[in-house]
């Protein structure tokens, strides 16, 4: 195994999906030389050619509904969007055609797209560099939401969401793509798309969260451990389908929860957490459950950025007034 960053893991998966399957095809802006934005595609072009490796005009609705038609008659598209602010442009594409395909064509066809968008806040970036608004995503039945919080993580789940017979959104943090290392598998070592994964186990507390969230979730954790709260932190991975069992179990046995994301509050995915664990383990809560959340604002530019975004000890407030109800 090699110790990676999530660029080099999310680069590995793309290579080797691309060895194993000759009608995988890479498209997007600046992929091919230059390797894309954050460099995820690097080295790809020189070993698969620019005919698998495409660089694509400027025009994300453009390059989704090529995507799309590709993908109808048999091939494997993999689309790169620069910034998730920029994907509102193939919003038609995606919720009128390829959210659809399947349904429309009663199962005659699929959509086997996956559509690589770094999301969220963290690097300082200008408008529209920065946006967590996977809720749209998660809202269209048909699409499948996927987000890593890990290199490994990022490997494994791009291998399963390439596979994967329906479209795919595939939202890659911005904060951690260089900012942490871990061991990599070799190979293959896909992560089954909708199951949520239990880092931490406890018995007081359930923390729920994904993507760049999980860094400053687990430093909460740990402080609450020092306070002799034992707290359970879920890594939600998919987002749509949502693993609500692995989060009922939790909650059923803790009695109280916490939902950590960085996008705005209102109708965020929390929202939605919320109200599965009102519906179905009620009885078991002895908290409200409680939203650590990015506010109801556009991301603001990067001097007020992290007044925005969650952190350590907004996250052990939350925990300690659950705990403390």
């Amino acid at each position: 195994m090699s110790k990676l960053n999530v660029v080099q893991a999310i680069n590995q998966a793309l290579r080797h999906e691309m060895e194993r399957n000759p009608d995988l095809i890479l498209m997007g802006e600046d992929i091919g030389k230059d390797g894309g934005v954050f460099r995820v595609t690097e080295g790809l072009i020189d070993q698969f050619g620019e005919r698998r490796v495409v660089d694509t005009p400027l025009s994300e609705s453009g390059i989704v509904g090529v995507a799309i038609g590709m993908a109808a008659y048999g091939l494997t598209p993999v689309v790169e969007i620069q910034f998730m602010g920029f994907l509102y442009a193939a919003m038609e594409q995606l919720i009128s055609h390829a959210a659809r395909l399947r349904t429309r064509t009663r199962g005659r066809y699929t959509c086997p797209i996956v559509v690589r968008t770094p999301y969220g806040g963290g690097i300082h970036a200008p408008e529209h560099h920065s946006e967590s608004t996977e809720a749209f995503f998660v809202h269209t039945p048909g699409l499948k939401v996927v987000v890593p919080s890990t290199p490994a993580e990022a490997k494994g789940l791009m291998l399963s969401a390439i596979r994967d017979p329906d479209p795919v959104i595939f939202l890659e943090p911005a904060k951690i793509y260089r900012a942490i290392k871990e061991e990599v598998p070799e190979g293959d070592n896909a992560i089954p798309l909708g199951e949520a994964r239990l880092l931490t186990e406890g018995k007081d507390l359930t923390l729920i969260t994904w993507g760049a969230m999980l860094h400053p979730t687990l430093k909460a954790a740990d402080r609450m451990a020092e306070k002799g709260v034992e707290a359970e932190v879920i890594d939600l991975r998919t987002l749509s389908p949502l693993d609500s069992a692995t989060i009922i179990r939790s909650v059923e046995k803790t009695g109280r929860a916490v939902i950590i994301h960085e996008a705005p509050k209102t109708c965020g995915l929390g929202a939605e957490i919320a109200a599965r664990l009102c519906e179905e383990a009620l009885l078991s809560l002895e908290a409200p459950v409680a939203r650590v959340t990015g506010f109801d604002t556009p991301i603001p530019l990067p001097k007020n950025e992290k007044y925005y975004l969650p952190d350590v000890d907004q996250i052990v407030e939350a925990a300690e007034q659950a705990v403390g109800f």
